[in-house]
């Protein structure tokens, strides 16, 4: 079986939102209503099928982001459901490297939240046109136009209602379509909606957000703000076909209403998505570039040359190792050799499956615009580019979060300690957010992760998945390292007592980069005073001793380093000697640049009930917080502040014995800021005395 749905009818979308606005619910809906599923699957019950995972099933969340195919009204949906939990963040900044279209689902009651903030930051990075549905109007407190307001303000986006609700919290009953100028009803019990004229009530208010709505377009489409200036009839085709060029071109956001749980607002929904999202030929076409660093264009069409970027690796127990790809140009073809050009790699092709959540379709083919899995590829990883053999392009990779917290992990039985190295670099592969070390002073295993969430799982698949059984330590954080000052040093690696010796000298300059630049490396040489073949030896030192900082052995980051001159002999020298004399130039050049020990900052939004209100701003202060920012939100107050890692665990139970339960926070990584003094001399000790131990 080969996909031959025309690539204009195809929509590649997301579904994006904070951690239980109901993005699970949307899907589950949209698969019932597609005639993919025959029974609407329950979050709660643990029957949804996007949330396939036995860990997502108990605990009521998303973890990986699941794909799927579904059509409607002949268009084929490929969905991804995404996480909305911070520490699965991992799997919204993939999914959205692939994507050409989001759903941005919102809880009327809450508005705009935390992660909703940051998975909006992240879709406005890779420039994805977004619809907005604004869920759960049923619920005590939903405020449609409040959710308005939040969307505009704190997101610094332009929604623009093409329906408005009629009713809400126990009397939500539908919603009015402002395109058509009809209205949607949905009785209880009922899976279709009642499709009518406007109920008199609602006829006037319908009538005024109409003309907001093409007042709204018309600013920001000349043909529509033709038909405006001369008081032209706006047709619905008219307005739809402007709503789309202007939600393609990112100027505004289509915000829709319903409650997904009681099948209220789901097809307009749909209809919305072949409406207003693009298909793959309506994005701009993806770029890359060869190897000399030439840029090249594909265009989204069969007839290109075959480019594909993978975007996630799955460790499946049944089929082996699983590796999604969006298809940029071209067609892959079952069995076809390709080359992986960001590892210089040939690979075969093997079966092609068409994802529905943890089931899978078999194809002969995959064509330009669609997302699929394969089998059998053995060096891809995530971001690494497929490509044509004969006409070779590299495409931009995806960047991820350094993890920020650790954990040490000894397995319990010698039949664990075997295959517990083989499994962790199965789940490093699976998750670049993930890694896993030894420890060589303590002769530890040491794993690190985005929270105690995220390696909570990680352990829970270890023992599930694997069978593999291990002792879990007490969360560390992930300190780093870095400098405040230039300096210079010299590095010098001679050993030469008779016969063939080591000689390498170099002369470097460092000094601190922005932040969240990295580790730079410069070849500054003038004339030969070392040969080109041991500069790279020299960078390759440097790198390996920033891996251990001079404070407390912690990671340096935020470095630029520069070989500025050095000195060889024509006999002994040789790479090692190069490497060792940069290993030893950076340490000493790090002792002279006032080094520093940086710790993560977590941005924490807690949302408490008023009469808790300063006993939980009591508790941030004590743990080093700062409060950034206090909102009303009906009758809960939010908290906005940054607090250290170090001072954050074991706070979901200190929160719910000050507020009995009646609070909820969330968490997310935002910086690193430099230690206090006296408690970098604390985290320095811990380090030395667990070194001598």
């Amino acid at each position: 079986m080969s996909t031959s749905v025309p690539v204009e009818r195809v929509r590649n979308i997301g579904i994006i939102a904070h951690i239980d606005a109901g993005k699970t619910t949307v899907t589950e809906r949209i698969l019932f209503y597609t005639g993919i599923t025959y029974k609407i699957g329950d979050v709660d019950a643990g029957t949804a099928v996007m949330d396939w995972m036995a860990q997502e099933r108990e605990r009521g969340i998303t973890i990986t982001a699941a794909a799927t195919t579904t059509t409607w009204k002949d268009n084929q949906i490929n969905i991804v459901d995404t996480p909305g939990h911070v520490d699965f963040t991992v799997e919204v900044e993939r999914s959205l490297r692939v994507l050409d279209g989001g759903i941005v689902v919102f809880d009327a009651v809450a508005g705009v939240q935390s992660q909703s903030e940051t998975v909006w930051r992240q879709a406005d990075r890779y420039h994805i046109p977004r619809i907005c549905f604004v869920n759960k109007m049923d619920r005590v407190g939903a405020d449609f136009w409040k959710t308005m307001d939040s969307i505009r303000e704190r997101l610094n986006a332009r929604p623009i209602a093409v329906q408005i609700p009629m009713g809400a919290e126990d009397q939500f009953k539908g919603c009015i379509d402002l395109v058509e100028m009809r209205a949607f009803t949905f009785p209880e019990g009922e899976l279709e909606p009642v499709i009518g004229e406007i109920p008199a009530e609602y006829l006037e208010e319908a009538k005024k957000r109409r003309e907001d709505l093409i007042e709204g377009v018309a600013e920001i489409d000349d043909q529509m703000l033709i038909s405006f200036v001369e008081q032209h009839e706006v047709t619905a085709l008219e307005l739809k076909k402007a709503l789309r060029r202007a939600t393609i071109a990112g100027l505004v956001n289509p915000v829709l209403v319903g409650t997904a749980l009681k099948n209220k607002g789901v097809q307009p929904l749909l209809d919305a998505v072949v409406d207003y999202l693009p298909s793959p030929i309506e994005v701009p076409a993806v770029t890359g570039h060869t190897k000399k660093g030439e840029e090249v264009t594909r265009e989204p069409t069969n007839d290109e040359p075959f480019s594909a970027l993978a975007f996630k690796v799955v460790a499946d127990p049944y089929v082996g190792r699983l590796v999604y790809f969006r298809v940029y140009s071209g067609v892959a073809k079952q069995g076809a050799m390709v080359l992986n050009s960001t590892r210089d790699g040939r690979e075969r092709l093997g079966r092609i499956l068409k994802m529905h959540s943890n089931r899978r379709e078999e194809l002969t083919e995959i064509e330009a615009g669609q997302i699929a899995a394969t089998v059998a590829l053995k060096n891809t990883f995530t971001g690494d580019t497929l490509c044509d053999e004969s006409q070779p392009v590299i495409l931009e990779a995806i960047k991820f979060p350094e993890p920020v917290i650790s954990v040490s992990i000894e397995p319990k039985t010698k039949e664990d300690q075997e295959r517990m190295g083989e499994v962790l670099s199965r789940l490093v592969e699976e998750d670049p957010t993930f890694h896993a070390r030894n420890d060589q002073e303590t002769g530890q295993t040491i794993i690190s992760g985005m929270g105690e969430l995220h390696l909570e799982i990680i352990v829970d698949r270890m023992l599930r998945e694997f069978n593999v059984q291990a002792h879990v330590g007490r969360p560390e954080v992930a300190y780093k390292e870095t400098i405040m000052q230039p300096s210079d040093a010299e590095g010098r690696f001679v050993r030469q007592s008779g016969g063939r010796g080591q000689f390498g000298v170099v002369k470097l300059h460092v000094e601190p980069g922005e932040k969240g630049s990295g580790f730079k490396f410069e070849n500054k040489l003038v004339g030969g005073s070392i040969p080109k073949e041991f500069v790279p030896a020299v960078e390759h030192g440097i790198k390996e001793a920033l891996e251990t900082g001079v404070l407390a052995g912690y990671p340096v980051i935020d470095l630029h380093a520069q070989l500025v001159d050095g000195s060889y002999h024509p006999v002994d020298s040789s790479e090692l000697a190069f490497k060792m004399a940069g290993s030893l130039g950076i340490q000493e050049a790090m002792k002279k640049a006032r080094p520093v020990l940086l710790e993560p900052i977590m941005k924490v939004e807690i949302a408490t009930p008023d009469e808790f209100f300063g006993d939980v701003l009591g508790d941030v202060s004590s743990r080093r917080g700062q409060v950034a920012d206090v909102d009303h939100r009906g009758h809960l107050r939010v908290i906005t502040a940054h607090v250290p890692l170090a001072e954050t665990f074991g706070y979901a139970t200190t929160l719910r014995s000050i507020t009995q339960g009646r609070a909820s926070y969330t968490m997310e990584f935002d910086h690193y800021l430099e230690v206090p003094h006296s408690i970098a001399e604390q985290v320095s000790g811990r380090m030395q005395g667990a070194t001598r131990r």
